[in-house]
């Protein structure tokens, strides 16, 4: 009798919770942004009988249901946690924690992404660049700095080589003498700007251009909380966001092709990323106009996220850099907007970017 009566309480006491659970959750408020994942949420999907037959509505569904579950935050770190300590697993989703740095993990070598990556690149080089100094660089992922550690890695020569092979005519700068593990920061994928003066001088013997004797005031913007932070969902000391300055920075003016707009080099937005203070973070096409430059020269550089705190410490040496993202632009519209003249051209792309093979 006193088993029956615990197993009736036990039954009403977990029926309660899961339908106390689920009216909060009916009642709670959407969040429209992750911050702790930098990312936006789901949405409760429109209803429609064409979504409803052809199963789309319950896939949204579902989705929304995930992301906008009640202190979804703190049961994804439960799972971190039992994942690590308990299970005792090398990695969550291929993320794990040394020494409270978070990396991820960039495995197998996509070899066919990466020949497609680098094709993509000498197609844009083939229909509007010959005969201009043409230059590439590849940056590693800080999983190439990391030491004695037993994750899977990427084999960083081989991506290279395929690279080097499909690009023959451009010039190559190798910029992994330039970095180290310290370089990049401790929960994000990106390098911090201000220990890009190693990179930035290699470059500019690599491409010819004057060594300009440059002070910069650093600028501290905060705590930065990057995107492997909220991906792991552990609690980590955060990083710090530091900015690089100086009276030509601030004189220079980006101008957003896409958006017709005007703004400073490092702009404060609204968006969950705050890597995006530099020029503007992920934008299709952009151009930075130094008015103070002592030289007619320009860039192009098409790059990637990382491009956008390396382009801030090259406007000494162009009156004008403009940055193209061929991720989300065809390159088959490139000529609607720039004139290919006699710029220097620098495609600077990152190894996880080439592995992925996400260009349009």
């Amino acid at each position: 009798m006193e088993n029956k009566t615990k197993n009736i309480i036990i039954t009403i006491g977990f029926v309660v919770i899961i339908i106390a659970i689920f009216l909060i959750n009916l009642i709670a408020k959407d969040e429209q942004i992750s911050i702790t994942e930098r990312r936006k949420l789901a949405q409760f999907p429109e209803i429609t009988i064409k979504r409803i037959l052809n199963g789309d509505f319950m896939d949204k569904l579902e989705k929304y249901a995930e992301d906008q579950f009640i202190s979804r935050d703190f049961f994804r770190t439960i799972k971190s946690l039992w994942s690590g300590n308990i299970f005792r697993q090398k990695d969550n989703n291929n993320l794990f924690e040394i020494d409270g740095a978070i990396y991820k993990m960039e495995y197998p070598l996509k070899e066919a992404n990466v020949e497609k990556s680098a094709q993509k690149i000498k197609n844009v080089y083939d229909n509007y660049l010959k005969d201009m100094n043409v230059y590439y660089s590849i940056i590693p992922d800080k999983n190439y700095y990391l030491e004695n550690d037993d994750h899977l890695k990427i084999d960083y020569n081989k991506l290279q080589n395929i690279v080097e092979t499909e690009l023959q005519g451009l010039k190559y700068i190798d910029v992994t003498e330039g970095l180290k593990l310290e370089d990049y920061y401790k929960t994000d994928l990106h390098w911090k700007q201000e220990n890009l003066q190693q990179v930035v001088e290699i470059i500019q013997n690599n491409m010819g251009l004057e060594k300009i004797k440059t002070e910069y005031e650093k600028q501290d913007k905060g705590e930065f909380y990057g995107t492997y932070y909220g991906q792991l969902g552990i609690e980590l000391e955060p990083d710090n966001l530091y900015i690089l300055t100086n009276e030509t920075i601030k004189k220079c003016t980006t101008y957003n092709v896409e958006k017709k707009k005007t703004a400073p080099i490092y702009t404060e937005t609204n968006s969950a990323d705050r890597y995006d203070i530099f020029v503007s973070g992920a934008t299709t096409l952009i151009t930075i106009e130094n008015p103070n430059a002592k030289t007619a020269k320009e860039l192009l550089l098409f790059r990637d996220s990382f491009g956008s705190s390396l382009a801030p410490l090259l406007v000494e040496n162009y009156s004008k850099i403009t940055l193209i993202d061929i991720r989300y632009m065809s390159s088959k519209l490139l000529g609607q907007f720039i004139e290919f003249e006699d710029q220097d051209v620098l495609f600077l792309y990152s190894t996880v970017v080439l592995n992925q093979n996400i260009f349009k």
